[in-house]
């Protein structure tokens, strides 16, 4: 199947500011800002540490060891390498942590968060790519290649039923955004923000502002937003690239979501769900099921 992505673009921009005075440790080095690319998006590190170029560098070489892991732009990645054979043995720990975690965010929002339905985003954005509207026959059979349950998975081996494909761009850069702030932390850094398209904060007092919405602080804490419509599939912005697995789903409802949680993985793929969830208290439902979790902003479509 050929495997079609967009690269990542957020609805709603994460702008942070540096720390305030206050937060900051009389200790703390010059921030340094570290650039790169990873997983579709620009990644940023804002460090304060004596050797922040150290730091940067591994970081980025981090970012370059995942991508080989959920790359769906790398033909070697583990993921295409699952998509392609239906079967992968020996699954690197990194993918399993992800999988589970989509396992307890599909449950928890009654299946909405599918990451098995790339065979339904193909087909639609193949179609509208060629300026075509998409076949009714041809997304009912992607339709019927969609369901989470029909996944295997266990520590020696996963396993796809045929026809089937994962995609994990609800989820992937927030595992991306903990791998790092991880490895910061392990490495002595006390002080850094992390945007790898999530934010995961280390250290106090962090402003976040998000854009067209409330400014927050962070403290050791992630965020993450997701808009159904951040990309959209055809010319007449009406097929966003937020899709739902279920046939009788109405269109999205939310413009965008932002979650705070520990971890930017979980925030992420709760922003995720929730932007395809009907009603703001099925919103309020999900995010309780996983305790020190926050909706910090929703926006509804005009």
């Amino acid at each position: 199947m050929n495997q079609i992505i967009p690269n990542r673009r957020r609805f709603m921009a994460l702008v942070a500011a540096l720390p305030t005075a206050a937060a900051l440790p009389s200790f703390a080095a010059p921030e340094r800002v570290i650039r790169g690319q990873g997983m579709g998006a620009q990644i940023s590190l804002r460090l304060h540490h004596p050797e922040a170029d150290r730091l940067g560098a591994l970081a980025l070489t981090e970012v370059a060891r995942l991508e080989a892991v959920f790359s769906l732009y790398r033909p070697d990645s583990a993921l295409v390498r699952l998509n392609q054979t239906g079967v992968l043995d020996a699954p690197p720990a990194e993918l399993l942590e992800c999988l589970t975690l989509c396992g307890a965010v599909h449950h928890a929002s009654g299946g909405a968060f599918d990451p098995t339905i790339q065979p339904l985003w193909a087909v639609l954005a193949e179609s509208h790519a060629a300026g075509q509207a998409p076949d009714p026959a041809r997304i009912a059979a992607a339709r019927r290649l969609v369901g989470w349950q029909r996944i295997k998975i266990d520590s020696g081996q996963i396993r796809l039923s045929p026809g089937m494909a994962l995609t994990l761009n609800g989820v992937a850069q927030g595992v991306v955004a903990d791998h790092l702030a991880r490895l910061m932390r392990r490495e002595g850094l006390e002080l850094g923000l992390i945007d790898a398209g999530e934010i995961a904060a280390i250290g106090r007092d962090w402003p976040v502002r998000i854009e067209n919405g409330p400014r927050l602080r962070l403290t050791n804490r992630a965020l993450a937003t997701s808009g159904p419509f951040g990309t959209v599939l055809d010319g007449a912005g009406l097929q966003g690239h937020i899709l739902s697995p279920l046939a009788d789903a109405a269109p999205p409802l939310w413009q965008g979501v932002t979650v705070s949680a520990p971890r930017a993985a979980l925030a992420d793929a709760l922003s995720t769900a929730a932007c395809l969830m009907p009603r703001r208290d099925a919103v309020l439902e999900m995010l309780a099921r996983f305790g020190d979790v926050r909706l910090e902003h929703l926006s509804q479509r005009a």
